[in-house]
């Protein structure tokens, strides 16, 4: 008997939910109706989710509900949400991975909030100082992983190479066919170029190259990212926040030019019916919703954080991503990985 792959949620986090999360869930079901060892665990209230839950025929018998009322709105502070919070829904949810042996915890609630308690509960794994925000990024040859996007502002050599290693882990978990290939996002591609930070993070990256986690190379201009070249893309939180936001606005002024450019006129809108399918095929590229769900790395446990505006197919994409993660060994794999690094470090010393 295969074991079962232990997801847990908090269904009231984000826009719209119960309705949106349980939505999802059937929607992830739905398309993946071959997978059969999957077991959610949700957190809510549970009078709400009665309500609603038999209008979803893909979710039966593969969950359990633990009834939750607090719930952790948007607009509350860290601080305030751990005075308040410690029986919500996104509480709960994360402690599942201790109470109830989940593998991996998703939320679309607030994400300070989520990753403030997040360490406070799971902690950070051994020799990790900061954990990272990474997330999926389509390029012309795949995905890419790219890291960190908002959670350390301020980063050192110590925890550019840890994300290096960790991104690799993630990219291998979610696919294991394919080889992580690392890059530094800077100003240039030649070596000379960029701050001290990134050339002394560098020299480390082609020492952990020899380890064989992932091939590094080298430095990657904005320009680069989507050329697949490298697909694990790293960076200090503030130029990968800004460089996601960039990208994601990019996207939207795309296909909302070409939806109105080709709407515009009769001779236009004919065009539309000769090129159906590639305009299908290219609107499915750039929708955001098939990459949802950012996860922290460095933690002793993963955590999902999906946007909390998306909508039922998206959250249904982040539950994907949940399930890969925990199939793929991921926290074994980051283990792994930064053992390297502690290796390196101590070879040093001596």
């Amino acid at each position: 008997m295969t074991d079962k792959v232990r997801i847990a949620i908090d269904l009231m986090g984000g826009e719209n939910s119960p309705k949106k999360t349980l939505n999802g869930v059937n929607k992830f079901l739905k398309r993946n109706s071959n997978i059969d060892d999957c077991h959610f665990i949700f957190f809510g209230d549970k009078n709400k989710i009665d309500n609603q839950i038999n209008e979803y025929k893909f979710i039966k018998d593969n969950f359990e509900i633990h009834d939750t009322k607090i719930v952790v709105s948007d607009d509350l502070s860290a601080m305030s949400a751990l005075k308040k919070g410690k029986n919500s829904s996104m509480w709960k949810s994360i402690q599942a991975q201790i109470d109830q042996k989940a593998d991996v915890t998703l939320s679309a609630g607030n994400t300070g909030v989520l990753l403030v308690m997040s360490k406070i509960i799971l902690k950070t794994l051994e020799d990790v100082d900061k954990p990272a925000l990474a997330g999926l990024w389509p390029n012309e040859k795949g995905m890419n992983v790219v890291l960190d996007l908002g959670a350390n502002i301020e980063c050192n050599e110590k925890n550019l190479v840890d994300f290096s290693e960790m991104g690799s882990a993630l990219f291998k978990s979610l696919f294991p066919n394919e080889n992580p290939k690392v890059a530094l996002l800077n100003i240039g591609h030649e070596e000379m170029k960029g701050t001290e930070l990134l050339k002394n993070t560098s020299l480390k990256l082609k020492d952990l190259h020899n380890f064989g986690d992932f091939e590094f190379k080298g430095y990657i201009e904005g320009n680069q990212i989507t050329n697949g070249e490298a697909n694990v893309i790293v960076t200090d939180g503030f130029t990968g926040n800004v460089a996601l936001k960039t990208a994601e606005g990019t996207a939207n002024f795309l296909t909302k030019t070409l939806k109105k450019t080709l709407s515009e006129n009769l001779l236009s809108k004919f065009s539309v019916i000769f090129s159906y399918f590639s305009l299908k095929n290219f609107r499915n590229k750039l929708d955001p919703r098939k990459y949802n769900g950012a996860i922290f790395l460095g933690l002793t446990g993963p955590v999902v954080k999906s946007h909390g505006g998306t909508d039922s197919l998206g959250f249904s994409y982040s539950i994907e991503l949940c399930y890969k993660i925990a199939k793929g060994k991921l926290i074994e794999k980051i283990k792994n990985n930064l053992s390297h690094t502690k290796s390196l470090n101590e070879k040093a010393k001596s």
